[in-house]
């Protein structure tokens, strides 16, 4: 059996997204029959009961739509209601029967096989369209002579199913409910097709080891062992994977192989925007496009294989679906919404989980998971009621002001910590994101926050400690150049003697944004490592920032540097020393990498090239550039890709990969946030 699951529209889409918050009901479980019928039956025979059940299950709504109908809304107030179609998620097969078209014919679109990898926008295929050749087929032949109904059906690209679910169901159209669908029509496509060209033309080992090379972030999945061995992975294994491919593969993949590889994950990245303007969409236009252009190295790389070798063609479903995506958001509202991730974690949380919970027997199996989700539901609301009557709360949720920032998408939670703050803990559900605007660091703009623990790693080291521990020789000089620069910029003066002093010392810190799509937005936190060398990390672990900085001209400009340090200057408590304003919050030592090339000097790739800057020091040899300056004056966490040339140094590891290059590429596609700041604002 397979479940199949309503949500409402009016309900927020991230409140919709959260398995755990049950915005979703299952309605019905569908049954997957075996009939006893020729092969060549078989599947027509399932896709009509498949809508036969369907159009059972949802002939209430249709009547609904149709009439309206009277319903209480959660303030207890009658409305008269319509309950359109808007979206049926699924994947392409789904989407396929669904539409009642053939495996050879797209389910959204006039689109046959052979248009398949044109580029070009068909004209819809409607609903009427379809219910007109079914007519028509009809009057030829019965429906139930399945062999002639049909062969009548594929000559005019139909699947044979008679009486689709949505015939009846007013305003309903397969061409508009059938939303583009990121996570098999994006992240499967990517699996199935792109990441298998990368692997044709790069090679297994050498790909694997770009990706076990990289440099380790907290928050960011490393492939320890490679990509190239693992049959099957999660979508959340192919988005990882998908963060690095681009640049991964400069050097060892033709430049026009990395513009239609760079193309198609530029359009996966803007196909998943929380909020769409039209500039977002002709960039996604623009993307795909772009793709169509240069699909021709993917060809002449002999990427693209079949069973029989190479193939010259580009006949692949999902993407023609791609070129419906545009459309689907000028009429429904962002993608991400109607991604099957919600509903494929459903499906193991009302089928898969709840059989080790049955007794395990075909017979009454469905009546057995019904009534298990009944009880849970019962149990969890039975907890809400009695934890609020037994407090003396309002059993009213009532609509208050939205906040100014958001960090939970969890009404329950919200309902629970505004009442009852202190039960907050018995709430089940995701999590607030810790908001660290409120008690955390400030940047001078209060657009970023910091957060550095209370007990710090190392509570009083010496300058000479300092050097020594991690590997920074001209740590004191750094020191004392940021001391007088700071002094005659702002006239404070200090007569603390930094030789003498001694140093809180942390080894990393947390950095948290706003979204950059929804300043409301509060997003989660990153890590900032500074470790000093060790037996793991032999020359230290330490994360690429991006800076504010003021230059030579006075003009505040952004840098690339690596923290190498997090310290603060610590005053005894018996002194009535006063430190001026730039000596009394944290510190960095970073070493600065300097801008090479821009992202038109290597179009194929479209990213920032930085380099290690370096200078001399007083005995005539090369050293790195390092500085010290504010923990503020950091604005934003990147990641900093090698770049590798025609083959990955087999003495280098991820332990050693930031400290053994000069020459990286400055990832936009590191996550949603940083493409949309490097495509938008970052100049």
């Amino acid at each position: 059996m397979h479940p199949l699951f309503i949500t409402i529209g009016n309900l927020d889409s991230e409140v919709r997204s959260k398995a755990t918050l049950r915005a979703w009901r299952c309605i019905a479980y569908m049954p997957i029959a075996k009939f006893r019928v020729h092969p060549d039956y078989q599947s027509i025979l399932q896709a009509r009961l498949w809508h036969k059940c369907v159009d059972l299950v949802c002939a209430n709504l249709k009547i609904a739509t149709k009439n309206g109908c009277f319903m209480p809304d959660p303030s207890r107030y009658i409305r008269y209601v319509f309950t359109p179609l808007i979206a049926h998620v699924c994947d392409l097969p789904e989407a396929t029967m669904i539409a009642t078209v053939s495996k050879n014919a797209s389910p959204i679109t006039m689109a046959t096989q052979a248009n398949f990898g044109d580029g070009v926008l068909y004209p819809p295929r409607t609903g009427q369209h379809t219910l007109r050749l079914i007519y028509e087929i009809s009057q030829e032949a019965d429906p139930w002579d399945l062999d002639k109904f049909q062969k009548a059906a594929k000559a005019v690209h139909l699947s044979g199913v008679h009486m689709p679910y949505w015939r009846d169901w007013m305003f309903a159209c397969p061409s508009v409910f059938l939303t583009g669908e990121v996570l098999h029509t994006c992240i499967k496509f990517f699996a199935d097709h792109l990441l298998n060209w990368i692997k044709e033309t790069v090679g297994k080992p050498e790909l694997d080891a770009r990706f076990m090379v990289q440099h380790k972030r907290v928050g960011t999945r490393h492939f320890t062992k490679g990509v190239t061995h693992v049959n099957q992975m999660t979508g959340r294994e192919h988005r990882d994977i998908q963060r690095t491919i681009v640049a991964s593969i400069a050097g060892v993949a033709p430049p026009r192989f990395i513009c239609a590889i760079r193309a198609l994950v530029e359009f996966i990245y803007l196909s998943q925007n929380p909020v769409h303007s039209p500039d977002s969409l002709q960039s996604m236009a623009q993307a795909l496009s772009d793709f169509h252009v240069f699909k021709d190295a993917i060809v002449d790389a002999e990427a693209r294989r079949g069973k029989k070798g190479v193939k010259e063609d580009f006949f692949i479903p999902k993407l023609e679906l791609l070129q419906s995506f545009g459309g689907t958001v000028e009429r429904l509202g962002t993608l991400m919404q109607f991604s099957a991730d919600m509903t494929e974690r459903l499906l193991i949380t009302h089928c898969k989980h709840l059989f080790g919970r049955t007794n395990r027997r075909s017979t009454d199996f469905t009546e057995q998971c019904v009534r298990i989700l009944n009880r849970q539901e019962s149990m969890e609301l039975f907890n809400l009621y009695a934890l609020f009557y037994s407090r003396g709360a309002s059993l009213v949720n009532a609509i208050c002001m939205e906040d100014e920032e958001v960090t939970t998408v969890n009404p329950a939670l919200s309902w629970v910590s505004r009442v009852l703050p202190d039960e907050a803990h018995s709430v089940h559900g995701p999590r607030p994101v810790r908001n660290h605007f409120l008690k955390g660091i400030l940047s001078g703009d209060a657009h970023t926050a910091f957060h550095l623990t209370s007990t710090p790693d190392f509570k009083a080291l010496t300058p000479i400690a300092i050097e020594t521990k991690y590997s920074l020789v001209n740590f004191n000089r750094a020191l004392s150049q940021f001391i007088n620069q700071l002094s005659l910029l702002t006239g404070e003066h200090t007569r603390w003697d930094y030789k003498y002093g001694r140093f809180c010392v942390w080894n990393k810190f947390r950095l948290q944004l706003h979204s950059a799509f929804q300043p409301r937005v509060i997003m989660p936190s990153r890590v900032i490592q500074a470790y000093p060398p060790s037996d793991a990390f032999p020359l230290g672990n330490c994360d690429a920032v991006l800076i504010n900085v003021m230059d030579d001209d006075g003009q505040s400009t952004s840098r690339v540097a690596q923290v190498r340090l997090i310290f603060q200057l610590k005053i005894p408590g018996t002194s009535d020393l006063v430190l001026p304003t730039f000596l009394s919050g944290p510190l960095l030592y970073v070493q600065f990498f300097h801008f090479v090339t821009n992202p038109s000097d290597r179009p194929e790739l479209a990213m920032w090239t930085v380099e290690r800057t370096y200078t001399m020091d007083q005995h005539g040899r090369r050293c790195r550039c390092g500085g010290v300056i504010s923990l503020m004056d950091v604005t934003h966490a990147v990641e900093l890709i090698p770049e590798y040339g025609n083959k990955v140094d087999a003495k280098i590891s991820s332990a050693t990969c930031l400290e053994s290059y000069d020459r990286f590429f400055l990832n936009s596609f590191a996550d949603k946030e940083s493409y949309h700041t490097f495509s938008t604002e970052f100049a």
